[in-house]
């Protein structure tokens, strides 16, 4: 016999007892799921290159349940107990995985790409005092929001009358991204609102797509590699180049000495422990993407919401309480905060799983023992919709569930648009911010409607970890109220 023909019987075997620990060993073949996924990941990574894990992994909780095996080495989870275990459980060891290195940039770290919690407190003790609710209510910072929402509906109500429309979804992403900037980088910040050139870095930003790229590069590394300079099916269309050198400008030339006291910046520069150029600049392009995604597409799909015919009475109730208290803190109205809360349930900007790795000796969640170094995770829009007795007619925009007090820590508890814990989303008051701000702007004096040329598809569509309007288009009329 060859050495070949003795090389094959030991693959063989190799193989047949991977399958079978797989399918019948694994501590993991006790979780429910498709017996697809006991062999493979493969249907699961033709799920995300098809932008269809989200709705994936949605079905199959509603078919197995708040548990379920999606690949051989991963489980997802539904459950608030989970959520809370796997995020935001001080020491409990559910360290990120490799995945997140998608999200570094100019080759330097930024918090939230970083693995370890311990690294990523130290990154955020570096600022977390600007994006507390605290300093974003500060003047300093309210009123750079308060302008660029004027400027807004100002924008708006130009193309208005040219157009007897307006495609919001432009205006809303460039507000967006000039609040994010103010906050980066004052007197620096963007006006991609009335400017053409920061449109284009708007554009680039948000027309941006690099989903197949980007899962190919986190899958297959060496693969991506190989194929980075060919001409291929996974290469993204285009690279936001504007903004990188916009950041980079600002990060490293005079103008980051002249940047406003209240910036994210001005912080970073003013840390004892000097923070290397390139991961400040990592830190600051990270905040501006993420600016856009959340507040921006937030935005968009709440104010489509809003002006469907079936929310005439909700757009109603929300107008009535603006008017009735013209001085009150926007953070201080209850239904503005229920409506914004129940946008963001049913149109969470980030939506997808958020991987953790399990520590090493194993976890027990939900029943379950999980071998170290399984992949466990929660995705808001299974959170936000699975537990019907906690979000009953899940399907339907109802910011009165907000108000009630029955099972109200339930659904606080299954709140996840900015995932939770110490690692949730440290942009979540600045951006709460500027949506409420806008929607005090517009709803205050003027009524929106669906316009008759309204046919584009809303749908949720799935970027790499973020989500937005399938079509980019959301045309809308403005009608001011007598």
């Amino acid at each position: 016999m060859s050495v070949a023909y003795y090389l094959g019987i030991v693959a063989l075997l190799c193989l047949i007892y991977v399958v079978c620990y797989r399918v019948f060993l694994s501590p993991l073949a006790k979780i429910p799921g498709p017996v697809i996924t006991r062999f493979t990941g493969g249907w699961l990574l033709y799920q995300e290159l098809t932008r269809r894990r989200r709705l994936y992994v949605h079905e199959l909780h509603k078919r197995y349940g708040p548990v379920v095996r999606i690949a051989p080495d991963e489980v997802s989870f539904a459950t608030g107990e989970a959520a809370k275990q796997i995020y935001s459980v001080g020491g409990s060891g559910f360290e990120k995985t490799e995945f997140y290195d998608l999200f570094m940039n100019f080759g330097a770290r930024n918090m939230f790409s970083t693995l370890t919690k311990s690294e990523h407190s130290e990154r955020k003790r570096r600022m977390a005092d600007r994006y507390a609710k605290k300093y974003v209510m500060q003047s300093g910072v309210l009123s750079g929001i308060e302008e660029r929402a004027r400027m807004f509906v100002k924008k708006v109500l130009q193309e208005c009358a040219a157009q007897k429309c307006v495609n919001v979804y432009v205006p809303l992403h460039c507000y967006a991204l000039d609040g994010i900037t103010h906050h980066l980088f004052h007197p620096f910040g963007t006006h991609a609102v009335e400017d053409d050139e920061d449109l284009k870095m708007m554009q680039e930003l948000s027309y941006h797509d690099s989903l197949k790229s980007r899962v190919i590069q986190h899958r297959y590394p060496r693969l991506h590699s190989l194929l980075s300079n060919l001409a291929n099916p996974f290469r993204a269309t285009k690279k936001p180049d504007r903004a990188s050198a916009y950041v980079l400008e600002n990060c490293t030339t005079a103008k980051a000495a002249a940047v406003a006291d209240h910036t994210v910046l001005s912080k970073l520069q003013a840390r004892k422990d000097t923070v290397p150029i390139l991961e400040m600049a990592s830190e600051c392009m990270d905040h501006l993407v993420a600016g856009i995604d959340t507040t921006g597409d937030g935005l968009c799909f709440l104010l489509w919401q809003l002006s469907r015919p079936e929310s005439g009475a909700i757009q109603d109730k929300l107008r009535a309480e603006l008017l009735r208290n013209p001085a009150t803190p926007v953070d201080e109205l209850p239904y503005l905060e229920a409506v914004v809360k129940e946008g963001l349930r049913c149109y969470s900007p980030i939506p997808m799983s958020l991987p953790r790795r399990v520590p090493d000796g194993g976890r027990v969640l939900e029943g379950y023992f999980l071998p170290a170094w399984t992949t466990v995770s929660c995705q808001a829009f299974t959170l936000h919709q699975l537990d019907t007795e906690v979000f009953p007619r899940p399907g339907e925009f109802i910011p009165e569930r907000w108000l009630e007090q029955d099972r109200r820590e339930e659904r606080n508890k299954l709140f996840f648009a900015f995932a939770s814990g110490g690692r949730g989303c440290i942009g979540r008051n600045l951006a709460l911010m500027e949506m409420k701000i806008l929607l005090k702007e517009v709803y205050c004096t003027y009524r929106t409607t669906l316009s008759p040329d309204m046919t584009a598809s809303m749908e949720i569509s799935d970027q790499i970890i973020a989500s937005r309007p399938k079509d980019q288009v959301c045309l809308l009329q403005f009608q001011e109220i007598a």
